[in-house]
């Protein structure tokens, strides 16, 4: 059992998502940097949609009560198993009664924490990512646990792998979007020869970017959206959702990021430069 002494800034439980729910109005949710959560895992030799811990900016302090083995791969974060201070991409036994205590993030925005056969929490619509209201809980809370099977001997095929580079990317590959055609010349000129800053307004449900472009006054029926679709609004705002945004959008949806432009969305912080490239 992992015991949640602290929380850190935020920290939830997430696969790879929660599919086939869309036209009920579920998101897809997940990890955001899939890359991470597949490196992960892959280290300790799970199942790729083996649940794992993803954490914003600030890390938690956790309690291992059974033996394990563990990676922290994404975001580069300051972390200590007990006195020991650990490396990311790198599997790491641990034994029962350890405290792994985390800092900040230093580059990037999102790490994650993965188990030797991963986090058993009951699944709720074939996934374990938490998203409120679909879970119970947005986040973990203090004081909570979570189950996994404890693991007292295991080899590694590789112990350790190289950290990546991604995070420094600038440039997001985009498809054309099915509102695609409603793009003026000058429009076209702006999305592709400005450069982008992500703003404030940042979560696991949208991103938003400056500066604004001009605007398309068209109004579209509200259609189907997907985690990586970027909307314009008439006021010019470019809005690019993310793995728990909504399922539908009344705004015209101009361009899809690929999914490897997605991930590296995951990892981008406030003030943070972009620029689409035609994929």
């Amino acid at each position: 059992m992992l015991r949640i002494l602290r929380t850190g800034f935020f920290t939830s439980l997430q696969d790879r998502g929660r599919f086939h729910y869309r036209h009920f109005g579920v998101p897809v949710s997940g990890a955001m940097d899939q890359i991470a959560l597949d490196r992960a895992n892959a280290l300790l030799e799970n199942d790729p949609d083996a649940a794992a811990l993803e954490i914003t900016m600030q890390g938690p302090e956790l309690e291992f009560t059974e033996p394990t083995f563990i990676v922290l791969s994404g975001a580069s974060l300051e972390a200590r198993l007990g006195e020991d201070p650990l490396e990311m991409n790198r599997v790491y036994p641990v034994a029962a009664g350890a405290v792994l205590t985390c800092g900040h993030v230093m580059e990037g925005l999102r790490t994650y924490i993965s188990v030797k056969g991963g986090f058993l929490s009951e699944p709720i619509l074939g996934s374990r990512s938490q998203y409120y209201p679909v879970t119970s809980e947005r986040s973990l809370l203090k004081g909570s646990t979570l189950p996994y099977e404890a693991c007292e001997e295991f080899s590694p095929k590789l112990l350790k792998v190289s950290s990546p580079g991604y995070f420094k990317e600038q440039e997001l590959r985009v498809f054309p979007g099915p509102d695609f055609e409603l793009l003026t010349e000058r429009q076209l000129q702006q999305l592709f020869e400005t450069e982008f800053s992500v703003s404030k307004e940042h979560d696991r449900m949208a991103c938003q970017i400056t500066p604004s472009i001009e605007g398309i006054g068209t109004n579209i029926i509200t259609s189907a959206t997907l985690p990586g679709t970027v909307q314009l609004t008439p006021a010019g705002t470019l809005i690019i959702l993310m793995r728990d945004g909504q399922t539908t959008g009344g705004y015209p949806r101009i361009l899809q990021l690929d999914s490897h432009s997605l991930d590296l969305m995951g990892q981008k912080r406030f003030g943070d430069r972009i620029r689409f490239r035609r994929a």
